[in-house]
């Protein structure tokens, strides 16, 4: 499995990462709302189990993808501050280029 971290949004995770309650926690990229051949992600905390694969990035983030979950694979995450500041997440290696 894939995962892309964007610098804008490494350096938000990192921040969040490195607060002290969060030392044992990684990142988590879940599937909020799926139909047809796209889904809706989210971003979450917390541990892997043995349903996950952790998958390391460029950017040295390791982030917890469930395994088997075919459009969690290829996942992208970024930052953007305009026109609305947050994470958006994206699939692009599935054609899902953004929320409609």
């Amino acid at each position: 499995m894939k995962c892309k971290i964007t610098r804008n949004a490494a350096n938000v995770l990192r921040r969040e990462l490195d607060k002290p309650e969060n030392a044992d926690k990684k990142l988590r990229v879940v599937i909020t709302h799926s139909h047809g051949d796209h889904a809706h992600y989210g971003l979450d905390l917390g541990q892997p189990t043995d349903k996950d694969e952790v998958v390391p990035t460029d950017k040295d983030i390791d982030v917890i993808l469930t395994r088997g979950e075919d459009l969690l694979d290829g996942v992208k995450i970024d930052y953007l501050y305009f026109p609305q500041e947050g994470f958006v997440i994206t699939n692009p290696s599935k054609g899902n280029h953004g929320d409609h």
